[in-house]
């Protein structure tokens, strides 16, 4: 989709996390990594959050960490919060958790991303949040560009096979909004 005139674009890090208005594109690459989607169809304004890890483990003094999904939740949260806003009113979706290393996982272990996808379902159960799409696990890492104006997400899903370690194109467009 063309962009608009005055659109700022935002490339996410992991344990980075946006909120913007419908002047705001969003960017990341995800591997086992997760992030969230929110977006606000009627007031055109959304976020992301791109987490490494389930949780921290131990309690900080430091503040809420984005690399961890307990606390990018919190993260998000604070921003939708800060707009007078209901989350619950927001469109929630979720993407990553991809297997990076198949080789090295074993038939019947967890890997970080089911973890990652496992701990952002439990989070959205617990603060009575409805996710709306997703893609999610399976082999590889995904791109994902989300237009807060139009709440478009685009995804373009690279895939490995795990036997050959083969490195696939694959081209997805999520349209729901």
């Amino acid at each position: 989709m063309r962009k608009p005139d005055g659109v700022i674009e935002i490339f996410l890090q992991p344990g980075e996390h946006y909120f913007g208005d419908r002047y705001t594109r969003l960017r990341t690459v995800l591997g086992s990594c997760v992030s969230l989607v929110f977006w606000h169809p009627q007031e055109l304004v959304g976020g992301m959050c791109h987490f490494m890890l389930p949780s921290r483990g131990c309690r900080s003094s430091n503040g809420p960490d984005g690399r961890y999904a307990d606390e990018a939740m919190q993260l998000m949260l604070g921003e939708i919060h800060a707009t007078g806003l209901n989350p619950a009113a927001f469109r929630l979706r979720i993407f990553g958790g991809g297997n990076m290393f198949p080789e090295l996982t074993r038939r019947h272990d967890r890997h970080i991303g089911q973890k990652n996808v496992e701990a952002a379902l439990a989070l959205m159960k617990n603060h009575c949040l409805t996710c709306v799409a997703s893609h999610v696990e399976g082999y590889g890492h995904r791109n994902l560009l989300f237009d807060v104006w139009s709440g478009h997400v685009h995804l373009r899903h690279s895939t490995i096979t795990p036997e050959k370690n083969k490195l696939t194109g694959r081209k997805a467009c999520q349209q729901s909004r």
